[in-house]
């Protein structure tokens, strides 16, 4: 089933004293491209969700939002700088001492002076967060995921109707070809008769050489025939479980090169219409894969 490359997804996983959402979303690029937006003592989880979203995504600018809370204090601790203390109960002696004021200090106030007290996160177990954060980052992959597919089916849809639209104008031209030859020759036949009347005889075999000469000019089985076989690859493509958008682009790109080719043969006003709804289609075609993954 092909995938668009938009999406959205969230995940949210409580456990080991975390709260941790993970949203995910993606919109159309060439390559894979990742960013992760993480709390600032979390940055490790960057490359870790950048893999693992990789295993599953091939194509799309990726960004990724993660939210930790944590629900203890489990991890903080509060230590007192009490060389930093000494130091400044004794400027406070000090200052009590030289200009006769009272010298009453509680450890209360002492802690409000900066630094005397430090607060200290304790070190991150990164196998631990990731474990938790891992479990909402797979949700999150699984809801971008299903939204990509839900898109890709639509443009499946999409690309199937318009290629049997082409395929339907390919059948017309093929059909109409060889007429424009019948009529060609007809016109030059009675444009001789009109022109030369009785006094001269018509070479028939002149006028079936040049005949000849006119439908290799104009000929397009050749292009017809690889038209149709781009489109049948394409549907191919449509149903397959690979990442095919790179490759869906190349065969649009041939395509258009295979009704340029039949519109510059085409001495006929229904094949020149034919072809110009033709390269409609795959303008369309082509601007809907740039969304497949």
């Amino acid at each position: 089933m092909i995938s668009s490359m938009t999406g959205y997804g969230r995940g949210q996983f409580t456990s080991d004293g975390m709260d941790v959402t993970v949203e995910i979303k993606s919109v159309n690029h060439r390559y894979y491209e990742f960013s992760a937006r993480t709390p600032r003592n979390y940055l490790f989880l960057e490359e870790k969700l950048k893999t693992f979203f990789a295993q599953s995504v091939s194509r799309g600018k990726v960004e990724c939002f993660v939210q930790i809370t944590c629900l203890d204090d489990e991890n903080v601790n509060v230590t007192a700088n009490i060389p930093l203390a000494k130091s400044y109960l004794s400027a406070l002696k000090d200052i009590s001492e030289n200009l006769g004021v009272s010298a009453d200090v509680s450890a209360n106030a002492l802690a409000r002076y900066n630094d005397v007290l430090e607060i200290k996160k304790a070190e991150v177990d990164e196998e631990k967060v990731w474990n938790v954060v891992k479990v909402a980052a797979q949700d999150a992959l699984n809801g971008i995921l299903a939204m990509r597919r839900a898109e890709g089916e639509k443009l499946k849809n999409d690309v199937l109707s318009r290629l049997d639209f082409i395929a339907e104008k390919v059948a017309m031209i093929e059909k109409r070809s060889p007429e424009t030859v019948k009529e060609y020759s007809k016109k030059l036949l009675d444009r001789m008769n009109e022109v030369l009347g009785d006094m001269a005889h018509i070479d028939e075999q002149r006028i079936l050489t040049e005949a000849a000469i006119y439908a290799d000019k104009v000929a397009v089985a050749e292009e017809t025939v690889r038209l149709s076989s781009h489109m049948s690859q394409l549907k191919e493509f449509l149903v397959s479980d690979e990442a095919i958008g790179r490759k869906m682009d190349f065969l649009v790109q041939e395509m258009n090169r295979e009704a340029n080719t039949i519109g510059s043969k085409a001495q006929d006003v229904e094949i020149a219409r034919a072809v110009l709804d033709i390269k409609a289609e795959i303008e369309k075609i082509r601007e809907q894969i740039q969304n497949i993954e």
